[in-house]
């Protein structure tokens, strides 16, 4: 897919050229809709300010620059229409309680991910830290899904040494959750989620 959109194609567009306004549309409305939903924490109403904004990049383009910025003029049209449409909602008490519910969802997901992300980052520090045997163990178990018996075979060992090790790694990664001052709950929780 082009990511550029040139002179040409403007030119084309202003010209009445489906195709061009068809390229346009592919290189530019995710970012459209991206700045919509950053306004407005709804991705319906952001759906439909994407279609709104390209109905009127195709019904204005003889008034477009050939020489311009589409990314700017689009950012401009759909800055507009997202104020618009906030400007309705403040009228509508119904339209309001929506968008208070869409940026509620929107923060405690931004949350969720953010903590998912600091747990990965904690996971991978801890199990740089294990010895070598027992990182290697627990990576084949935990990460690749192999059984003792298939580590065992695959390393040389017995599958008793093999548990042997994966009990202290455990052992381990849970006391070093503890002291970085995670409770015991989310130990249980993270360790059912991320050891398994």
């Amino acid at each position: 897919m082009q990511k550029r959109i040139t002179a040409a194609d403007i030119r084309q567009l202003i010209g009445g050229d489906e195709t061009a306004f068809r390229r346009i549309y592919d290189v530019h409305s995710e970012r459209v809709y991206q700045l919509a939903f950053r306004f407005l924490k709804n991705s319906v109403w952001s759906e439909e300010i994407v279609q709104e904004v390209f109905l009127k990049l195709w019904l204005h383009r003889e008034g477009l620059d050939q020489e311009g910025n589409t990314w700017l003029y689009l950012y401009v049209i759909t800055k507009r229409l997202c104020l618009n449409q906030l400007r309705e909602v403040r009228r509508s008490a119904r339209l309001f309680e929506e968008l208070m519910t869409h940026i509620e969802a929107a923060n405690n997901q931004m949350e969720e991910t953010l903590f998912a992300a600091d747990i990965d980052r904690q996971t991978q520090h801890l199990i740089a830290m294990l010895p070598q045997q027992q990182r290697l163990i627990f990576r084949l178990s935990r990460m690749e899904g192999l059984s003792h018996k298939e580590i065992a075979e695959q390393l040389g060992l017995s599958p008793n040494t093999v548990k042997n090790h994966m009990v202290q790694a455990l052992k381990t990664l849970k006391t070093a959750l503890h002291q970085s001052g995670y409770t015991y709950l989310l130990a249980l929780v993270f360790c059912h989620h991320v050891l398994r």
